[in-house]
């Protein structure tokens, strides 16, 4: 029963905590609609299971004990956040608001961005990684440790996708796609920002 609130109680502090996953999440939604932010959420979601997946492989461990591959996939999932916020940043706003959801990305589009930004991001591999290597313990039942990763994934997904309803609300949507420009600036940077800090944060040795 310990083990499993201190995953519960770690998972649930590492999903509120404002990152890359949430400026994306609320970037899709208010632009494109409730669809897409909730399509990131999953593709967040599935994420997780990645990081979980190779965790319990033990390539999880190997990586952040090699430093030349933690810094090549730490600047990859820093590339593709700046990248997402340059465009973000310099999109021109639409001068008609249109509610609807038809002018935003297809379905796999949204769902692959929620996907990228996740799987991409080292810091959900030392989030996952940490609680594997500092919670569960070698006599853990493999179906248990499963357990664990469904419950981060379905956790990131429950979270993620509230936010994507809330900020995909017509009367809450109206208003931020009528001060989209500011927004697209605001999401854009710290989207960049978190890109360059991930870049330039020192590998695990």
């Amino acid at each position: 029963m310990g083990q499993l609130v201190a995953v519960a109680v770690i998972t649930v502090l590492a999903v509120i905590s404002p990152g890359a996953d949430f400026a994306m999440t609320v970037r899709n939604s208010y632009l494109y609609g409730r669809t897409a932010g909730v399509l990131a959420a999953v593709g967040i979601s599935l994420g997780v299971l990645v990081h979980v997946t190779y965790t319990m492989l033990g390539v999880g461990l190997l990586v952040t004990r090699t430093p030349a591959l933690f810094t090549a996939m730490k600047l990859v999932g820093a590339a593709y956040l700046v990248y997402v916020g340059y465009k973000t940043f310099v999109a021109r706003a639409r001068v008609d608001i249109d509610l609807s959801e038809s002018g935003g990305p297809s379905k796999a589009g949204a769902l692959r961005t929620g996907f990228l930004t996740n799987a991409l991001n080292p810091k959900t591999m030392l989030f996952v990684l940490s609680t594997y290597t500092q919670v569960v313990s070698v006599d853990t039942p493999v179906f248990q440790q499963v357990g664990y990763g469904l419950f981060m994934s379905v956790a990131h997904l429950g979270w993620f996708a509230l936010a994507a309803v809330l900020f995909s609300n017509p009367a809450l949507r109206n208003r931020l796609l009528q001060r989209q420009t500011v927004l697209n600036k605001v999401i854009g940077a710290v989207l960049v920002a978190l890109g360059m800090v991930l870049a330039l944060t020192p590998a695990v040795a």
